[in-house]
């Protein structure tokens, strides 16, 4: 990406995104002051991207506490839990968001005044950003030493800085490769039905100057069948324990076939994705979305009027058919339970 377009930005009072809703056709940016202006740009996919939405998550509780006017700490309490609940409720599935809300919500420490709280929550939204920023660029690095040169890479939805606010993940592992000099294509799919991988990722693939080809969601198999994909490389939205990734709808489909053509399968997501209270990813929830999403394309209806439509926002990716999961911290091979707990043991220590 571009040197200082920063799809989440912090100034002190407000913050500005890019309006991902726009591209590639506009760069807009908007300056949002209310933690229910981030919260809505959220829900409306003008943020997205489980890093980004955590990130953008904390900079709204941040600008919700600034606007609370008591001075009684139980009543300024209760107001900020008002403040999280409504931020959590805009993108159930992502768990950089509920990552980001309990961290957040544990630097309100009791015992302190509404003034320092404020202060406090200000810092660890900042924090958080650089955090995040700093896993997505370490885990980007650990990836490129999986990509061979001379790879066509296939990768689905849109992972790389517009995503994270940071270096990117799956994406992010391609430009890293791609930065140690070896020459990667790769292959994006449009993702319906927002059509992220055909308005973000080509986008940021050439802001990269790295070599992109969009193809149809439906055409994957055909290029995996013909020998011209050496490996898949996804983000995720929430990782269970075991190894189960739910990420945007339409992955699940790619490990299948890539596991039929015997494709290597990555998922590159920071440990801020893993959620080590979920066993397995039945018990992942997964995003309902507005219908229209899918009988309409940016505004333009391409189905008969009421025809029914069934819009979930992720699938989940059993574990069995991911090569490997890529962090900040390193590579977790299989069996994925026992290099998930781990990594996360080595955050509470």
């Amino acid at each position: 990406m571009r040197k200082g377009c920063q799809p989440v930005a912090w100034h002190g009072d407000h913050v500005v995104i890019i309006d991902q809703t726009r591209l590639p056709g506009e760069e807009v940016y908007l300056k949002l002051d209310d933690y229910r202006e981030v919260a809505a740009a959220i829900q409306e996919l003008k943020i997205r991207g489980a890093p980004a939405i955590g990130i953008a998550g904390a900079y709204a509780v941040a600008l919700g506490a600034r606007r609370i006017k008591t001075a009684e700490p139980g009543r300024f309490r209760r107001e900020l839990q008002d403040i999280i609940d409504a931020i959590a409720a805009t993108r159930p599935t992502a768990r950089n968001l509920f990552f980001a809300l309990e961290r957040m919500k544990k630097a309100a420490m009791p015992g302190h005044s509404p003034a320092d709280i404020k202060q406090a929550l200000v810092d660890e939204a900042v924090r958080i950003h650089e955090e995040e920023a700093d896993a997505t660029h370490h885990l980007s690095l650990f990836g490129a030493g999986l990509i061979g040169d001379g790879w066509t890479v296939l990768t689905h939805c849109n992972t790389g800085p517009l995503a994270t606010s940071g270096f990117g993940t799956a994406l992010g592992v391609i430009i890293a490769a791609r930065d140690q000099g070896k020459l990667v294509k790769v292959l994006a799919t449009e993702t319906r039905p927002l059509l992220q991988g055909a308005r973000l990722t080509t986008w940021e693939c050439r802001q990269a100057s790295i070599p992109v080809t969009l193809i149809t969601d439906s055409m994957a198999g055909y290029f995996m069948r013909k020998r011209e994909v050496n490996a898949v490389i996804t983000g995720a939205d929430r990782i269970a324990a075991n190894g189960d990734t739910a990420n945007k709808i339409g992955t699940y489909t790619l490990a299948v076939l890539a596991r039929e053509n015997r494709i290597l399968f990555y998922i590159a997501a920071p440990t801020s994705t893993i959620d080590g209270s979920v066993k397995t990813g039945d018990a992942i929830p997964i995003e309902e979305r507005n219908p229209r999403e899918v009988t309409c394309i940016q505004g333009v209806p391409i189905a008969p009027e009421g025809v029914e439509a069934a819009n979930p926002a992720f699938d989940v990716t059993p574990h069995r058919y991911i090569t490997a999961i890529i962090t900040e911290k390193g590579i977790i091979g299989k069996p994925f339970r026992e290099g998930i707990k781990k990594q996360l043991e080595g955050d509470a220590r």
